[in-house]
């Protein structure tokens, strides 16, 4: 189920530019200009998938367009400044991906980042709703469990709400979780497929280690100190940076490998799976991630949780009262909008 169905292996780099109808995907990039925005967009370029590429920051990003457009691939580039040029970035597009808001400093978590893009992220919701409610909304900006909540509440406001649209961009555990066990066990980490279901903070990253394909069998301590290390990988980065950033150059693969998956089922390809966070039934709280198939219209099938092990029925069930919370969070916060 998760082989490499799940991997778009080689999809980011690849160089063979095909012209069918099927690769015109029009991507927007709201935040464009920052520490995930820049390099996201340079991958989103080099894409056959993409034909239109518009950028959209409050700073730089005529820059950041007129450096992308010397690139020898098809896709064009445009970029837009300011709110007063949000409508026209939108118009048209296929899926938005939104890497918009603050980064994390040492010593800050996830949440610590709400209030600033909480705004952030509901306004440009907004603009998503208002100009192009069809789209594919692929949300990084942090924090994950509080950010989809609040689009999903916007995109209610405006009458334009689809659950299987809206996605939490969770991809990078996955990639850290791939990364990490391949490191330990000697494999090769494009053939490791590890899904990681929950949240994006913390004790809600929960990698299910038990359905790794190829099978790994770690000793409970090597579990336990691995399931950490991935949990806490985030901050591995931004302490690593000392005060200069948070993970932005793997958040942009991660995110590019989301939408490359997205597109691709969106193109008619078949058995494309990956995590994230959205509108869930699947556990006992109303957002959750687990494997997608994804299709043509989004979300085709959520394929739930599966067959887990003793030691990750505890991790849900610890990480369940924290999701509950900031799901919380992000709704009150679109209710007490002005």
């Amino acid at each position: 189920m998760f082989s490499a169905l799940a991997r778009p292996a080689g999809a980011v780099l690849r160089r063979s530019f095909s012209t069918s109808a099927q690769n015109n995907a029009k991507v927007a990039v709201l935040g464009a200009s920052g520490g995930i925005g820049q390099p996201l967009a340079l991958l989103l370029k080099n894409s056959p998938l993409v034909s239109r590429l518009t950028l959209y920051d409050i700073a730089h990003t005529p820059g950041v367009a007129a450096d992308l457009s010397h690139i020898e691939t098809r896709a064009t580039v445009k970029g837009y400044l300011g709110p007063e040029q949000l409508p026209d970035c939108l118009k048209g597009c296929d899926v938005v991906v939104i890497p918009a808001g603050v980064p994390r400093k040492p010593g800050m978590t996830r949440d610590d980042l709400f209030n600033t893009n909480a705004s952030i992220v509901a306004t440009l919701s907004a603009a998503c709703a208002q100009h192009c409610p069809e789209a594919m909304i692929c949300v990084i900006s942090n924090p994950v469990n509080s950010t989809i909540p609040i689009a999903t509440e916007v995109f209610k406001k405006h009458g334009v709400y689809n659950p299987n649209k809206i996605f939490g961009v969770t991809t990078l555990d996955i990639v850290r979780a791939n990364t990490f066990i391949a490191e330990l066990k000697g494999l090769d980490p494009a053939r490791v497929n590890v899904p990681v279901i929950g949240g994006h903070a913390g004790k809600t990253i929960i990698p299910l280690i038990s359905q790794c394909t190829p099978k790994v069998d770690l000793p409970q301590d090597q579990l336990t100190a691995i399931t950490g290390r991935i949990q806490e990988a985030g901050t591995e980065v931004v302490k690593a940076k000392a005060g200069a950033g948070s993970a932005t150059l793997s958040m942009a693969y991660a995110g590019a490998r989301f939408v490359f998956s997205l597109v691709d089922a969106m193109n008619g390809k078949e058995g494309v799976v990956e995590c994230s966070f959205v509108k869930s039934q699947e556990a006992d709280c109303a957002y959750f991630s687990t494997p997608l198939v994804l299709g043509k219209k989004g979300i085709e099938k959520n394929l739930g949780i599966g067959k887990i092990s003793s030691f990750e029925e505890k991790m849900i069930a610890e990480a369940i009262p924290e999701l509950k919370a900031s799901i919380k969070k992000g709704e009150e916060f679109v209710k007490n909008m002005k």
